[in-house]
């Protein structure tokens, strides 16, 4: 199959990218300790990758609270913006562009990793039902959350614009907001997480005020056209659900228009498929949504190559292949055999699994 639309230039805001091909957001947990500071390890790997159209930033958390898993790097400190300021300068020197992913994990979260060593917050009191938090300790059972007072969410909302500004500072070309995943604001969206009863819980409108209060901060510092939000409609990791997402989700893209974002980057979880979980009709958002949409889940050069011309997406975000092969678009311009990713070395360590896979030109010289 020809790629020819694959890479092909597309607008995404007021930048034009060079062709289709995004790096998704990929946690590696490997920032400086104490602090959660970016590293020369973190300038080399993202500088590796710059070839995407565009890269964004592993998730990074807005605030202390706002922490889920060890060695995870934020943006709320003088020390990580500076971290940050050379990342964003070496992919440009490559000639790559940035975007930084704002997070908050919720009650993803543990005590140990937490401030005065406080339980975790969510919007109600209900833990993660399933796996274990990442902390410095090793794994640990998740925890009955916080519930959020709802005189502490306009701070939560300064957080989010105060990062988005330190984001600036440390010259990324606009953020992503993240929403989606089971983390804070995917939280507070979703019904089965979300039992409030105040102006933040109960029927669709109030589930999504704290997402668009978010949007409105984000873009109050970015401009729309800088700004993407990252969302998963269907998804259940972090023990999530929901029993309406097609109501709900309908709902918040309608009102995500008024802010002219760049994209909405929608985790679709099995990519093409014409039978999306649950019967979730993803064509939908993508016929509110007035701006780009960037879709996520298992893509392939040829099943991405299919989304794009027949119109279910402007750019495809690719995650786990880019952790193994440094130079993907390359490879998938050129039919090349993809390295295969070594989940054993995917969050913590050093620099094996993270910055030793070849690229082509690397594998070349060495045959």
């Amino acid at each position: 199959m020809t790629l020819n639309t694959l890479f092909s230039e597309q607008k995404l805001g007021d930048l034009t990218l060079p062709h289709r091909i995004v790096m998704a957001p990929l946690t590696r947990s490997r920032s400086s300790q104490p602090g959660d500071i970016p590293n020369d390890m973190n300038v080399e790997y993202y500088k590796q990758r710059s070839s995407a159209a565009m890269i964004i930033s592993e998730a990074t958390q807005i605030s202390p609270q706002g922490k889920g898993y060890a060695f995870t790097p934020g943006i709320y400190s003088e020390e990580q913006i500076a971290g940050w300021k050379k990342i964003t300068d070496e992919v440009h020197a490559q000639g790559g562009r940035i975007f930084m992913q704002l997070w908050h994990v919720g009650r993803v979260s543990h005590s140990s990793l937490q401030p005065g060593n406080f339980l975790p917050v969510a919007p109600s009191a209900i833990a993660v039902s399933e796996g274990q938090a990442f902390t410095y300790e090793g794994m640990q059972d998740f925890e009955t959350p916080r519930a959020l007072d709802e005189s502490e969410i306009p701070a939560i909302v300064t957080q989010y614009r105060q990062a988005a500004i330190n984001a600036k500072q440390a010259g990324f070309d606009g953020v992503e907001i993240h929403a989606a995943n089971g983390y804070l604001l995917d939280q507070f969206l979703k019904d089965g997480t979300n039992k409030r009863t105040d102006i933040y819980g109960g029927k669709i409108e109030n589930r999504s005020r704290f997402v668009l209060d978010v949007t409105q901060a984000v873009t109050d510092v970015w401009g729309g056209d800088r700004v993407g939000i990252r969302i998963s409609p269907t998804g259940t990791f972090n023990s999530m659900s929901d029993s309406n997402p097609q109501a709900l989700y309908n709902y918040l893209v309608e009102k995500l228009n008024q802010f002219n974002l760049a994209y909405l980057h929608v985790v679709e979880e099995l990519g093409l498929s014409e039978e999306s979980t649950d019967n979730f009709d993803f064509n939908a958002l993508r016929s509110i949504f007035n701006s780009a949409y960037m879709a996520n889940g298992g893509y392939t050069g040829d099943t991405a190559e299919q989304s794009l011309t027949n119109d279910r997406s402007d750019f495809i975000a690719f995650g786990v292949p880019f952790i193994s092969n440094p130079d993907l678009p390359e490879r998938i311009r050129q039919g090349a055999d993809l390295n295969e990713a070594d989940p054993n070395t995917f969050y913590g360590g050093d620099a094996k699994g993270y910055l030793d896979y070849p690229s082509l030109n690397q594998q070349a010289a060495s045959a």
